[in-house]
């Protein structure tokens, strides 16, 4: 499934990636990214992300409101026009993650949803390849000093990822719908 409409919208930010080839970032619309969302967010692979069981509808509603808000957006990430990842982000200090941690001038919160592969199989280095990109993204603004990440506490796959990436550990946290672990990556780490 392919959003069309969402590879015509205007990029946030765009970026050639040798090997990757142009990632663009460009905001979700709701009403017409929904059901490209939904696919991906209930598939099992997507546990993690707290939607396995969400109807369309939720889905659309969860959206609208995140649109709807000033310090949290999601954008649909595209590969050569193929949307191929869910990308949000948002200001800690106005999240529950910041009642969890002494949140820094600076910090900016991400979450990151590959959607499948278009072959059904991965491809090596496309996940490295296209978080550098995101990461490129978020620090392009420069009061964004430290990237903030807080997976599910089992999600060994992500957080070995973003390990690998640069990130740092924090403390694992309570969040009202997760056990997290809360990573970070400041400018000058990556």
């Amino acid at each position: 499934m392919t959003s069309e409409t969402s590879a015509r919208r205007a990029a946030v930010y765009e970026q050639v990636v040798a090997g990757l080839g142009t990632v663009r970032i460009v905001p979700v619309d709701p009403a017409a990214d929904a059901a490209l969302i939904h696919s991906w967010v209930t598939q099992e692979r997507a546990r993690f992300w707290g939607m396995l069981d969400a109807s369309p509808e939720r889905v659309l509603e969860i959206y609208d409101y995140l649109d709807g808000l000033t310090t949290h957006h999601a954008y649909l990430v595209h590969r050569d026009d193929r949307p191929v990842a869910l990308f949000q982000t948002y200001a800690p200090e106005a999240d529950p993650v910041g009642e969890c941690y002494d949140v820094r001038p600076g910090d900016f919160g991400v979450h990151l949803l590959l959607g499948p592969a278009a072959a059904g199989e991965g491809e090596r280095g496309f996940t490295a390849a296209l978080l550098s990109a995101l990461l490129a993204y978020a620090f392009s603004d420069p009061a964004h000093t430290r990237i903030v990440a807080e997976p599910d506490a089992r999600n060994e796959k992500v957080i070995g990822r973003m390990l690998r990436t640069g990130f740092t550990l924090g403390p694992e946290i309570d969040l009202p719908d997760k056990r997290a672990r809360l990573l970070f990556l400041t400018r000058d780490d990556r």
